[in-house]
């Protein structure tokens, strides 16, 4: 599998960690990441391999250590929309792009706003890539370029 491919995967597996983390506000991210990888650590193609799976781990934890700022910046941006009433899928994505963005500093901004727009399509409902990718439009504008 590529290293986008591998990426790909890895924000996907991020993303069902951060939903269950979500509904499940008492698991620490260290337990979250253990039942996924206990349970679920098969994907449709196969396990998880390292970079996949340290890639995600790492996601996980950098939303989570940043959760607080991550959503302050998203309640900004969605004028409209309080982040409780968000999609928990869409709202879930959202922080991991906002991550991307804002703190990683190999992940260039096109692709982190282009790979959360695709798992939108994947995982969310037919408004979710419109409404991921204007609200991430409006969290670069206060973050600005790399």
């Amino acid at each position: 599998m590529t290293l986008m491919g591998n990426r790909r995967k890895a924000r996907e597996i991020a993303l069902q960690v951060l939903y269950q983390l979500d509904v499940q506000d008492k698991l620490s991210d260290e337990q979250a990441l253990g039942l996924f990888w206990q349970h679920f650590a098969k994907t449709e193609d196969g396990d998880a391999d390292e970079a996949s799976r340290a890639f995600a781990d790492e996601l996980v934890r950098g939303v989570k250590s940043r959760l607080e700022e991550i959503d302050a910046l998203l309640t900004r941006a969605s004028r409209n929309w309080r982040l409780e009433r968000m999609a928990r899928v869409d709202r879930n994505l959202l922080r991991l792009a906002v991550w991307e963005l804002k703190y990683s500093k190999d992940v260039p901004v096109k692709v982190a706003i282009n790979e959360a727009i695709e798992i939108a399509k994947r995982y969310g409902t037919a408004e979710s890539p419109a409404f991921v990718n204007g609200i991430l439009d409006r969290c670069l504008e206060e973050v600005g370029p790399k």
